[in-house]
């Protein structure tokens, strides 16, 4: 039985992952972090992840980039690996996770959908033969209560094309006013509205012909299976680096 702990264990995630968890008769949450416990579930909730004193093998979080520094601080202590499935993260929390990945298991995704990140290793393979004729976009939708903008996803899928690119190409965040568009520019759009749970497409707009490439999560259950997925993963690893979903999926 893996042991997991939760942190973020009241959010909307995090409601998903308790329920999901069901249906991993492997998986079991031992505790849960959360500084708002609103929720009654069958394990404990700490509102301080100082306080956090149960045994678990794998903590995975869906709270808010601000807690990494006690995830990890806490991931440390205990030599454990870690989940992270938050987004919004600034590039000194970025080399941080790095460096702590140099000491334990570190898994983290901007999507922890795995259609999202088959998606993405596609993109890999298609972008080297469209780029020179075809002007590339991308547009995501999400909820309105979503906080970053771009999505960590749109990034993701746009730092994959660029880094499939040989030559020099930058971030077009939306257009406004005179914007004939430049053939190094990556486009990204953000909307904002509703209830979206999370869709993204990227645009291959060539002379005659489009050709588009779409994912539309319409539950977020998807991204309670990718977190859970993972932690059957990080349980067996022992060598401490940065993994991924493509590690998960075995790319």
């Amino acid at each position: 039985m893996i042991k997991i702990v939760l942190n973020g264990c009241c959010g909307k995630m995090g409601k998903i992952i308790v329920e999901t968890v069901k249906n991993f008769p492997n998986i079991n949450i031992v505790a849960g972090i959360d500084k708002y416990p609103n929720m009654k579930y069958d394990f404990n909730i700490f509102t301080d992840i100082k306080d956090l004193n149960v045994a678990y093998d794998v903590l995975v979080d869906f709270s808010r980039p601000e807690a990494l520094k006690d995830i990890l601080s806490l991931s440390l202590k205990n030599n454990k690996p870690v989940i992270l499935c938050s987004t919004g993260y600034t590039a000194e929390d970025l080399s941080l996770i790095s460096k702590t990945s140099d000491i334990i298991p570190i898994f983290r995704s901007a999507n922890m959908s795995l259609g999202v990140n088959l998606l993405n290793s596609l993109l890999k393979k298609v972008v080297p033969s469209l780029y020179q004729n075809y002007d590339i976009e991308i547009i995501e939708k999400h909820h309105n209560q979503k906080v970053d903008s771009p999505s960590g996803t749109a990034l993701l899928l746009a730092d994959t094309i660029k880094d499939s690119i040989p030559t020099e190409t930058s971030y077009v965040y939306g257009r406004s006013g005179e914007s004939k568009r430049n053939k190094k520019e990556i486009g990204i759009h953000a909307v904002r509205g509703g209830s979206i749970v999370g869709d993204h497409d990227i645009i291959f707009a060539g002379t005659g012909e489009i050709i588009e490439l779409s994912h539309k999560a319409i539950s977020r259950e998807v991204f309670a299976v990718g977190a859970l997925k993972a932690c059957e993963f990080m349980n067996k690893i022992t060598e401490a680096r940065l993994y991924n979903m493509d590690d998960v999926l075995g790319i």
